[in-house]
């Protein structure tokens, strides 16, 4: 994330030096799976002041644009889709404005997404452009549903086909019987409702009735599924009774038969598994990359925010009285961050912790440090408050103990740090706050016995996730980050299915994998 990152915090600059006015990309937002977006997309992206999507792009890209005002053009079945007229007037308002726009298109641009009416409104406004390519789902097929669409020794030639062409035409403009000759692989696209007649007229046309067909649903995605059948067998595979629905590519040819050799998406882990993620947002990221990487359906639904006191005060007295303490303590890598990022708005550096013993609990804690350019002194091997008490030991009699912490973290390491002769000062540095309101389609995949896992990494998640979906979470398996978690979540009435082992998220990845071995 860090060049995006970058990307973001260089925003202003980039945008005096590249544009005096609006700007438009046309971007492809890949086959759905949103790590298959270019870098190229991802760095337009952070610049964007506006970004106009549609229900072939995945909206978690959106993550790369998280200051542009973000605005659907439609989804199929879920919300009105607009005209492709709308859609121009849209951009070009907004590029005209001065703004930068960014309309993600699902796939590559240039295939079937009637770019080049949007780039001839643009050109003719006079405005700046660029088109950035995504893979289009005919060659993701090639590596998601082990179909390549070339083979030396089955297919030398590919031929793109849509299945959905302009209503408006009198005729066809595609050649059937030429289609139905080609010597390769034909892909169609959108296909789903015209499937009884493109069958058909390839068919008509001499293409024979028991040609190798593989129709890939939602390619790249989690829940990829793919049907393996004949020709004269597609449409009713694709008939609404069948609720194969879009988005659907279907790839005709003897490719297909070699899906099964060539298959590695069934061999993951997690593989029809969907896993709730519960972390807030902005962090959830971390833990819901991998389990996707291994075959997760992830959703995600944050439980609980973290955010900035509500009196900055307390921690600007502590920063002022910085230089009277021996021991600084940080709790979690977000204490480091509110607590370093409050010193420096007040326009102190890193030389106020000068003399300063700094202790983290944590890896992840110490590496949030190290952003700062800070080495922890004091590292316990286990990441909780008995550990760090023991690490430092005798030598906390009498010395001036800072902890930096959250609004609801316990006392504990205060109390044992007191206990051991140390003069402790606790800082809250940031709030936790529950979450109250649910997205509606995550409570209803919780009631309806469609979440197979819940991750949860704290006690304050488990509080908050036992409000918001009362009874319904008693049938769903728990992964858990630490065993104290684990003891709130089974006061609670849970059970645990699986705990992380040091307390990290890479540990609690590993677990729920085991889990389900």
């Amino acid at each position: 994330m860090a060049i995006y990152q970058s990307s973001v915090q260089s925003r202003s600059a980039k945008r005096t030096m590249l544009f005096m006015n609006g700007a438009v990309y046309l971007i492809g937002a890949g086959p759905g799976d949103p790590g298959l977006l270019t870098i190229r997309g991802a760095e337009l992206l952070a610049l964007a002041d506006v970004v106009l999507y549609d229900g072939l792009s995945n909206p978690e890209l959106l993550q790369y644009a998280p200051q542009a005002e973000k605005i659907c053009v439609g989804k199929h079945g879920k919300s009105r889709i607009w005209t492709q007229n709308e859609i121009i007037q849209e951009i070009l308002g907004h590029a005209k404005a001065g703004k930068i726009v960014v309309r993600l298109k699902g796939g590559d641009p240039a295939i079937f997404a009637r770019t080049a009416e949007e780039v001839e409104a643009v050109k003719a406004a006079g405005l700046p452009l660029e088109i950035v390519p995504g893979i289009t789902a005919a060659l993701a097929a090639g590596s998601f549903a082990g179909i390549p669409v070339t083979h030396r020794g089955l297919a030398s030639a590919v031929a793109l086909v849509t299945g959905h062409e302009e209503p408006s035409k009198s005729e066809s403009a595609l050649d059937w019987e030429a289609l139905a000759r080609f010597p390769g692989t034909l892909v169609i696209y959108m296909g789903v409702t015209t499937a009884e007649a493109w069958t058909q007229a390839l068919l008509q046309a001499g293409k024979a009735a028991d040609t190798p067909a593989a129709l890939v649903r939602r390619c790249s995605l989690p829940d990829q599924q793919t049907i393996h059948c004949r020709l004269d067998q597609v449409a009713a595979q694709l008939s609404p009774a069948s609720r194969f629905r879009p988005p659907v590519i279907v790839i005709l040819g003897a490719v297909t038969q070699l899906a099964e050799t060539m298959n590695w998406i069934q061999d993951r882990p997690l593989v029809g598994r969907t896993v709730l993620v519960t972390r807030p947002e902005g962090q959830a990221e971390a833990l819901a990359k991998p389990l996707r990487d291994l075959g997760a359906r992830v959703l995600q639904q944050p439980a609980i925010a973290i955010e900035p006191p509500q009196d900055w005060q307390p921690v600007d007295s502590a920063i002022a009285k910085l230089s009277e303490y021996d021991l600084l303590i940080f709790c979690s890598h977000n204490g480091v961050q509110f607590f370093l990022n409050r010193l420096e708005t007040r326009g102190g550096d890193m030389r106020s912790l000068a003399g300063l013993e700094i202790g983290c609990i944590g890896k992840k804690t110490a590496a949030a440090l190290q952003q700062f350019h800070l080495q922890c002194d004091l590292l316990p091997d286990t990441f909780h408050a008995e550990a760090m008490a023991s690490l430092i030991g005798s030598r906390v009699n009498q010395k001036r103990i800072m902890v930096i912490r959250a609004s609801r973290g316990n006392d504990e390491l205060a109390t044992q740090l007191a206990a051991l002769g140390g003069d402790v000062t606790q800082v809250i540095a940031y709030q936790h706050s529950d979450v109250t309101v649910c997205d509606t389609s995550i409570k209803e995949a919780v009631s309806n016995g469609e979440v197979d896992w819940i991750t949860v990494a704290s006690s304050a998640t488990a509080e908050s996730l036992h409000r918001m979906f009362s009874g319904s979470m008693t049938d769903v398996k728990i992964a858990s980050l630490s065993p104290v978690t684990s003891k709130k979540l089974n006061e609670l009435g849970y059970s645990i299915k699986a705990e992380a082992s040091p307390y990290t998220i890479e540990a609690l990845v590993e677990a729920l994998v085991k889990a389900e071995q």
